[in-house]
């Protein structure tokens, strides 16, 4: 095997799986068992002034993403699984993740109208 860019793209992205998985399920453990909110639907390091409404929806993204990764990662020590499917379903589940929070958040921080109550 020759080390080069491609190869250490491989370990960084298989490496990363760890980190992520491990604090996706924690945040999703706080959420739904410790009922912590501090970081549910966050936008600019602030959570919404209503973060239980949204912490369902966070929580449900982090359980998923933080299960298919460590899924990954299982199957890919366990079986062997190719290259090619396990970095398309870890880099779909990064991104998807991502996305997921960024709607989340912008959907929890929306402006309100003149004389609105939240």
């Amino acid at each position: 095997m020759v080390f080069d860019f491609s190869v250490a793209l491989t370990w960084i992205l298989f490496l990363a799986l760890f980190p992520l998985s491990f604090f996706w399920l924690r945040r999703a453990w706080r959420i739904f068992f410790k009922h912590d909110h501090s970081e549910v639907a966050l936008r600019r390091g602030e959570p919404p002034p209503d973060a239980a409404r949204f912490a369902p929806y966070t929580g449900i993204a982090n359980l998923v993403a933080g299960g298919v990764s460590a899924a990954v990662i299982l199957l890919v020590v366990t079986m062997g699984l190719p290259y090619d499917t396990w970095s398309a379903m870890a880099g779909s589940t990064i991104w998807c993740k991502f996305f997921v929070d960024f709607i989340i958040a912008r959907h929890a921080h929306k402006p309100l109208a003149k004389g609105a109550v939240r």
